[in-house]
């Protein structure tokens, strides 16, 4: 699998895509919303709650799965441009 991690890291945008990978199918899956979120306490219990919970883990599996995936490329794997990348593209094109 190969994965140019180092840009993906430094890319604030993949950072918000794996945060909703994870956060959102918990938050589904258990009938919640962000505003039920108020204490750490609460936090916790709602991530206890899907590690106990075979459904969620297989949804957030697929989620973070889709984060890291490049649909552009055959199987799970950076193109060579992309590889050769130091920073995040500006979307230039060149």
């Amino acid at each position: 699998m190969k994965i140019n991690w180092k840009v993906r890291f430094r890319n604030p945008l993949f950072w918000a895509e794996l945060a909703a990978a994870v956060v959102l199918p918990v938050l589904t899956c258990l009938g919640l919303r962000w505003e039920d979120m108020t204490t750490w306490a609460a936090l916790g219990g709602v991530l206890l709650e899907a590690v106990k919970n075979p459904v969620i883990l297989v949804s957030v599996a697929v989620s973070v799965w889709n984060a890291v995936n490049d649909p552009t490329t055959k199987g799970v794997c950076d193109s060579p441009r992309a590889l050769g990348y130091d920073k995040p593209s500006g979307g230039d094109n060149a």
